[in-house]
């Protein structure tokens, strides 16, 4: 090792010459870029964008439910998040959903008008 070599790395620490740098940092900066594109194409693969339901009906190719307006009654509660065990009524699985998620989704409430 020659006698300037020496001296640098027995200073404060590891000095970088300025052709180090121009070669380091490019070199630095594509490895970044690249890990970042490919992790967003592994994370890509992996989601199955859009799936909401998960459960309910699934042999079914479009889940559909229809009530006639006489029939509900003074109020019905629905489920919008596709957790309830009562599907396709509410029963407060959105909450523990909620929590677990950090999503705000709640029921559909359709009750009638007040005369």
């Amino acid at each position: 090792m020659s006698a300037s070599a020496s001296s640098a790395l027995a200073g404060s620490g590891l000095r970088l010459s300025k052709e180090h740098l121009i070669v380091a940092v490019p070199v630095a900066v594509v490895a970044a870029a690249g890990g970042f594109l490919v992790g967003l194409y592994l994370n890509g693969r992996s989601c199955k964008k859009g799936l909401v339901n998960l459960c309910v009906n699934k042999d079914s190719p479009k889940v559909v439910h229809s009530f006639d307006m006489e029939d509900i009654g003074t109020k019905a509660v629905y489920c919008r998040c596709w957790k309830s065990k009562k599907f396709p009524f509410c029963d407060g699985a959105h909450a523990k959903h909620n929590e677990e998620t950090g999503d705000n989704v709640g029921p559909l409430i359709i009750k009638k008008k007040d005369a």
